[in-house]
């Protein structure tokens, strides 16, 4: 009787498969049709340009941004030149010979610096030698925040205390006080794998998300210390009061979410790093759906925090919510209404 018992609910849940996988992809671009990192309009021509050992896009496209006070694109911007220059940088040393004094050309130089500086066997010390460069994109343009989110990720590597930390995080916010992308580099330094602790963490996560507007990005702040907390590992216990902190992030960044078009790149990484805490946490319908959200827009952000094959990780979490919420669907169309906890690595 057991074994007739389990035998039909294999049929019944292979029939749900059937009958609600193609209705699961609705709205999702085939595997081969989704892109990782991929550029947008303004950044492309750039990187084409760069390819074929030009700097005058680059250097147009980051004074354009700097010139208009773009600077949560400047940020982006600057850090996917950073990432093509890192094996192709013969377009970065023509800009620096032709414009040595360039705020754009200093500041892509100093990114560049602290990356490779970052994947250094004595990255403390290697770190402290490019620090000049730190401060000669910061004097080059006293109003761009860029370079203390620089010199913030630069002060976590070198062990700054957090006197020194609280001082550049000044400088930073006196530029720009909801700027993004310093806004993650004060979190890193104050999360549990540096020098901070999960509490403090998400303390400073929640305080800037309140105090930041509806649409910033900051509002996904807390979504970032819940994955901290997440990443920890499978065997490391979360309490009663972490869960509901991680969920509160989670549904908060769907509201940001909710406010930008479908398909849009601009919060592709956040709807991203969405989609793994929902998919972490066995919210399976809405991870779905923010699959639905991002279309083609895969990020490397999370998921090679977690795989050497960020897009294929970015795919298997797809499917599984996709399989998760048609195996959850009663033949009957109606939908299971509960939440199920899991944990996604």
């Amino acid at each position: 009787m057991v074994c007739t018992m389990s035998f039909l609910r294999a049929l019944l849940r292979t029939a749900r498969m059937i009958r609600h996988s193609p209705q699961g992809a609705a709205g999702l671009p085939a595997d081969d049709a989704v892109l990782l990192d991929a550029p947008d309009e303004r950044l492309s021509p750039a990187l084409v340009a760069a390819a074929l050992g030009e700097y005058e896009p680059a250097a147009k496209l980051l004074a354009t941004t700097r010139d208009g006070a773009e600077w949560e694109n400047r940020d982006r911007y600057l850090g996917r030149l950073a990432t093509f220059a890192r094996n192709r940088d013969g377009w970065l040393t023509d800009w620096l010979a032709a414009a040595p004094h360039d705020p754009d050309a200093l500041l892509v130089k100093a990114e560049l610096a602290v990356r490779r500086a970052w994947e250094s066997p004595v990255r403390a010390e290697q770190l402290r030698e490019v620090g000049p460069l730190i401060t000669a994109a910061a004097e080059s343009d006293p109003r761009d925040p860029v370079p203390w989110r620089l010199a913030l990720d630069h002060a976590r590597g070198t062990h700054a205390t957090h006197t020194t930390f609280e001082a550049l995080w000044e400088q930073a916010i006196q530029r720009s006080s909801h700027h993004y992308g310093c806004h993650v580099a004060a979190l890193r330094y104050l999360s549990a794998a540096w020098y901070g602790s999960h509490r403090e963490c998400f303390d400073f996560a929640e305080r800037a998300a309140e105090d930041s507007l509806p649409s910033s990005l900051v509002q996904a702040l807390p979504l970032r210390a819940a994955f901290a907390l997440l990443i920890e590992g499978p065997d490391v216990r979360t309490t009663s009061v972490q869960e509901e902190r991680i969920d509160a992030a989670a549904d908060l960044a769907i509201r940001l979410s909710a406010s930008f078009a479908p398909g849009d790149p601009w919060p592709a990484e956040v709807r991203n790093l969405l989609a793994y805490v929902l998919v972490a946490r066995g919210r399976w319908g809405e991870a779905l759906e923010q699959f639905r959200q991002i279309g083609l827009h895969a990020a490397s952000f999370p998921w090679s925090s977690v795989s050497d094959d960020p897009l294929g990780r970015f795919l298997d979490a797809r499917d599984e919510a996709r399989l998760r919420v048609a195996c959850a669907t009663p033949l009957s169309g109606r939908a299971d209404r509960s939440r199920p906890r899991g944990h996604y690595a």
